[in-house]
């Protein structure tokens, strides 16, 4: 069990402060909710009807679809662009999708390789793009999620103040919808951004996501 948590203490550890920061967020959006129904003369409701409302899971999937759309652009665009002095970027002679030997894939793979990496067509091609394709598909059913999720929730509103409910396409192109999206899409590319610069000139010791201290500010990728 030691040895286990050791060797996937971060994941483990990502995973417990996710889920304490998912109750967090329900009791604090609980008691948000609940304030607003006083104000508006209406009956608070318990914690269990809160987290199956359509309020709290527009709130959940509007941060979900933005950080996977974060990696999904990061993993595919990192194929072809390049940040010199960073290590979030590739070599800079190392643009591109790489040569099969590079990349240990067909007659190239050794035997530590996955199976599917010595397979060919659209199994490879399947393999060789799984994150990309898993990350983006994420950030879809997310996306897909928070505009139902915010549908209701925005209707459930429409409702209360005795106004008319949007259809889908009306939500689709409301305000409400892109706000929702965009003000979580900015500060997502804003980090990105960020850490792929700062990570030029600024050192963490000991952290796989900078480079030795001692690194040259011009070295990119694993060079240092």
């Amino acid at each position: 069990m030691k040895r286990f948590v050791k060797e996937n203490a971060l994941g483990l550890t990502f995973g417990l402060l996710f889920l304490v920061v998912l109750i967090g967020q329900a009791f604090a959006g609980l008691a948000d909710f609940n304030q607003q129904q006083l104000t508006a003369g209406l009956p608070e409701i318990s914690f269990g009807r809160y987290i199956t409302s359509a309020s709290f899971a527009a709130d959940v999937a509007e941060n979900w679809q933005s950080e996977y759309l974060q990696f999904f652009l990061f993993i595919f665009l990192t194929v072809w662009l390049v940040q010199k002095g960073s290590p979030e970027s590739k070599k800079l002679d190392e643009v591109g999708r790489e040569s099969d030997k590079d990349q240990k894939v067909g007659p190239y793979a050794d035997e530590n390789s996955p199976k599917w990496a010595r397979a060919h067509g659209f199994k490879l091609f399947l393999f060789s793009n799984s994150l990309g394709f898993v990350m983006g598909a994420i950030f879809l059913v997310s996306w897909l999620a928070q505009f139902i999720a915010g549908r209701a929730s925005f209707n459930e509103e429409q409702l209360r103040n005795l106004e008319d409910p949007m259809s889908p396409g009306q939500y689709l192109m409301a305000p409400d919808f892109w706000n929702r999206t965009l003000q979580n899409w900015q500060s997502e590319l804003l980090a990105v951004a960020s850490m792929a610069i700062l990570a030029i000139y600024l050192r963490q010791r000991g952290s796989s996501q900078s480079k030795p201290v001692g690194t040259a500010h011009t070295a990119t990728g694993v060079e240092g």
